[in-house]
C-alpha cells in the first residue's frame, strides 16, 4: 500500500470533563486527562490503527520533538517533526460538557511557524496527502503548505483536506479557504464549517454546494450522522451509531481517518462513510483524541 502524507498540528491537550454542574468561582470535580494530540496528528494515528502506513508531518517545540516523535511511532506514525527553537509546542485545553460537547482555548505555539523545512522534499511513493485547514490559517505556513499542494497535484497525487476550525475559517474568509484548497479531490468539514464555505444553512444543500469546489464533500454532522455528497449524485446521510458519548475530542479525526482508510483498502465512497460513523464512535466512547 502506498503512504499516506498527513501535514498539520502537534498539541498537548489538557482534556478537563466536569463530573457535575460547573461551580462557577470554586471548585468542580473532575476528570482530567494529559496527552499528546493535534488534529494533524490525531488524524494520523487512526489512519495507522487502521493498517493504513502514514507519514505525518508538523512542528513542535525543540525540547519536545523525541518525546511526541515516540508517542506518534508507538501510534504507528512515521512522523517527521520540525523543532522550533523559541516557541514551544502547541497546547489546548478541552473542556468537555455533560454531553460530550467541547470548547477549546488554544495556544497554537510551535504550530504557527510550520515551513518549508518541516515538509516533504518529495512526494515519491505517496499515494494521498492530507492538509489540515489548521495549516492554511496564518500566512507564513499557508506559503509553504499551498506550494506543497501545487506539487501534489502536479504529480497527480490525490489532496483532501478539512476546515478544521469553524472560527478561524471566518477569520480567514471562506473565499479564501476554498482558493487555496482548489484541485483538493475530498473535503471533510462538519455543518457549521460546511455552511460557512456555502452560506447556506441546511447541510443537504451546503454539502451539494461544496460538489462545486471538490467532486467529493464528506460533511460531518455529530449524533446526526454524516453525509456524503459527490459531484452530479443527491447526498447520502447515514446516521449516527447510538453509542454513549463520553467526549468528542478527536472524533472528527478518527471519522476522516476511518473513511480514507477505507478507500485505501478499495472500499466505494458510500462503504467508506459507514467505516467512517463506526471509527468516530469508537472515539467519543473514551477519554482523549486519539485510538
Amino acid at each position: 500500500m502506498s503512504v499516506v502524507v498527513i501535514v498539520g498540528d502537534v498539541m498537548d491537550d489538557v482534556v478537563v470533563r466536569a463530573l457535575g454542574p460547573v461551580e462557577v468561582g470554586s471548585d468542580t470535580d473532575s476528570e482530567i486527562r494529559r496527552s499528546p494530540g493535534g488534529s494533524g496528528a490525531n488524524q494520523a494515528a487512526w489512519l495507522a490503527s487502521r493498517g493504513v502506513p502514514v507519514r505525518f508531518y508538523g512542528r513542535v517545540g525543540a525540547s519536545d520533538v523525541d518525546a511526541h516523535a515516540a508517542a506518534l511511532r508507538a501510534a504507528g506514525v512515521d512522523a517527521r517533526l520540525g523543532a522550533d527553537p523559541e516557541l514551544p509546542t502547541g497546547s489546548i485545553v478541552v473542556l468537555v460538557d455533560a454531553g460530550g460537547e467541547r470548547s477549546m482555548f488554544t495556544d497554537r505555539g510551535a504550530n504557527l511557524r510550520l515551513s518549508e523545512a518541516d515538509l516533504p522534499q518529495d512526494l515519491d511513493g505517496v499515494a494521498h496527502l492530507h492538509v489540515s485547514g489548521y495549516t492554511l490559517f496564518e500566512p507564513p505556513t499557508r506559503r509553504a503548505v499551498v506550494d506543497l499542494i501545487a506539487e501534489a497535484l502536479r504529480r497527480c497525487v490525490q489532496v483532501s483536506t478539512d476546515p478544521s476550525s469553524v472560527s478561524y475559517l471566518r477569520e480567514m474568509g471562506p473565499e479564501r479557504f476554498l482558493a487555496l484548497t482548489a484541485g483538493a479531490e475530498t473535503i471533510f468539514p462538519n455543518a457549521p464549517e460546511a455552511s460557512l464555505l456555502t452560506g447556506v444553512a441546511e447541510a443537504h444543500e451546503a454539502a451539494r454546494r461544496l460538489t462545486a469546489h471538490y467532486p467529493t464533500a464528506v460533511v460531518k454532522l455529530g449524533a446526526n450522522g454524516a453525509l456524503l455528497a459527490r459531484r452530479g449524485s443527491p447526498p447520502l446521510h447515514l446516521h449516527a451509531s447510538a453509542n454513549p458519548v463520553v467526549d468528542t475530542t478527536g472524533a472528527g479525526d478518527a471519522f476522516f481517518a476511518g473513511y480514507l482508510a477505507a478507500m485505501c483498502s478499495g472500499a466505494g465512497p458510500d462503504e467508506a462513510l459507514h467505516a467512517a460513523i463506526e471509527s468516530a464512535a469508537e472515539a467519543i466512547g473514551r477519554m482523549g483524541g486519539r485510538p
